[in-house]
């Protein structure tokens, strides 16, 4: 186990998980709100700096998992409390307490029912949250994807919308379903690899291939309905809508993450050669959900269902970079997740804006308001181009990285452009969408309701949109420093994907007749 593990003198991992649940326990002892609010926000403020230790102290040289901890847990059945992070992991555990402290400030005069409970919940969501990227031990792992649905289970269903029962349990038993799929590998795996359940061990074992193939659908189950991926997608416009905004901002910046992350982490490097095989099916599914999902969302008057729809398409394309299996579309997809998460999460925190104001998210209630306010109108453009992959934006890195990688696709040695050209209207679409809102918003047309009394926006929100904005500008001016934290570990996968599949194909060579 050892050798795969760089260890920290300190454990900084223990502490950005543990810290939020601390507060969580801190806050069931206070009775003012008040006080509440400055707990869960100086808390979460704390996690978010010691996570830059994180990067400050990261060996890009190395592809051992660093800052790495260890103990004993339940040792019958060798289950420990193993942690550590890569370069796969490393800028998703930081993204995530970056933004868990302005979903905070976000929640500040929106939540005004139960808001203890509602703070409890978040703090409790930011520990399984970072506690699965840095998991090493699948059950470690599996507690903490599950322990993720109670608090978002319980944020959708009594601070959300008029269906929040609906969204809510569709959410839980979507996501659960996957799950019980999850648990299943999880336990096959447990007996192939001599009872063991960290990760690391399991990883580049040349399992039978008609096992590995329902191991990676057991996977892809999970995973995809997470992200999720089309036809796996239809729980996400619901819990979007029916999330407050801090919730839909969680579900959009960091949750789905955890499905493509688990692709990365799971499927390419524990069961490749089903990767191999069944890679075809997955892309042709990316490429519709980025059709869909384009199409969808222009079609949408409610602005937090076109962001939803939105996603459906920019997530499609994080999956397309992952199974064509090259370094740029790997890079890409990785710095692209990051990316989603920084604009989408943005948006939704521009429509609970709105929302505060107007009480609604129909496009036709917004429209015009840019000329009442200016500062808002100026971040949202901003953001929207950014998601469309507007050139100096985040995304227009990640999109293009993807794109590059997916025109040097090859099938065998085969060029095969087909998939970069059949995702190309996703590209278009998302302008389409984008502009549209944008346009209505900032200028609307001849009908526009009297929204003279809305008032710009305060000192407050201008403080929780500015880092979403400098992040938007830095990654799409200098991406360097990113794709450098990533670059070994990726370096790495592929690598061990092509010994891989070299010692396969040798083996089905000298294989008897």
């Amino acid at each position: 186990m050892d050798q795969h593990l760089v260890f920290s003198s300190f454990p900084i991992l223990s502490t950005l998980i543990f810290l939020p649940l601390v507060a969580a326990l801190i806050m069931l002892f206070v009775n003012s709100e008040r006080y509440c609010k400055y707990i869960s926000l100086c808390f979460t403020s704390v996690v978010a700096v010691l996570s830059l230790v994180l990067i400050v102290g990261f060996d890009t040289e190395t592809t051992k998992f660093q800052f790495a901890e260890k103990a004993v847990w339940i040792s019958s059945l060798d289950i420990n409390y193993v942690v550590g992070i890569d370069g796969i992991s490393i800028l998703l555990v930081v993204m995530t307490a970056l933004i868990m402290p302005f979903c905070i400030l976000a929640s500040w005069s929106y939540i005004k029912l139960r808001v203890k409970a509602f703070l409890i919940c978040l703090m409790v969501m930011e520990t399984a949250m970072i506690g699965v990227f840095v998991a090493l031990d699948f059950i470690l792992f599996y507690v903490l994807w599950e322990a993720m649905l109670i608090p978002m289970y319980l944020i959708i269903g009594i601070w959300g919308g008029p269906r929040k029962i609906y969204a809510s349990v569709k959410f839980f038993l979507y996501t659960l379903a996957g799950s019980i799929l999850l648990l299943v590998a999880i336990i096959w795996l447990y007996w192939q690899n001599e009872y063991s359940f960290f990760i690391p061990d399991m990883m580049w074992h040349h399992y039978a291939l008609g096992s590995q193939i329902l191991v990676f659908i057991a996977f892809f189950l999970a995973f995809a309905i997470k992200v999720p991926m089309f036809p796996f997608h239809t729980w996400l416009p619901a819990a979007h809508v029916e999330a407050p905004t801090a919730g839909s901002v969680i579900l959009a910046s960091i949750l789905l993450k955890m499905g493509t992350y688990g692709f990365l982490r799971f499927a390419l490097p524990i069961v490749p050669d089903a990767t191999y095989q069944l890679m075809p099916f997955v892309l042709w599914l990316s490429i519709a959900g980025i059709i869909y999902g384009g199409f969808t969302a222009l079609a949408q008057n409610d602005m937090k269902k076109l962001i939803a729809y939105s996603s459906v398409g920019h997530m499609g394309f994080v999956t397309l970079g992952i199974f064509i299996l090259n370094k740029q579309g790997i890079e890409g997809a990785i710095l692209q997740m990051i990316n989603h998460g920084v604009t989408t999460g943005a948006l939704f925190l521009c429509v609970g804006m709105i929302y505060e104001r107007t009480h609604s998210r129909e496009l036709s209630m917004a429209a015009g308001v840019g000329k009442y306010m200016p500062i808002f109108v100026t971040f949202l453009t901003f953001f929207s181009l950014a998601s469309l992959g507007f050139p100096g934006t985040n995304s227009f890195v990640g999109e293009f990285m993807i794109l590059a990688g997916t025109f040097q696709f090859d099938i065998e040695a085969g060029r095969f452009p087909w998939l970069a050209l059949a995702a190309i209207p996703g590209a278009l679409l998302a302008a389409a969408y984008m502009l549209r809102m944008l346009q209505r918003i900032i200028w609307g047309g001849v009908d526009n309701p009297d929204q003279s009394w809305i008032k710009d926006i305060n000192a407050r929100e201008i403080v929780i949109l500015a880092p979403f904005l400098f992040f938007v500008l830095w990654i799409g001016l200098s991406p360097g420093p990113f794709l450098d934290l990533i670059d070994a570990s990726v370096t790495d996968l592929l690598q061990n994907l092509t010994m891989h599949r070299t010692h396969s194909l040798s083996l089905n060579l000298m294989a008897p007749y």
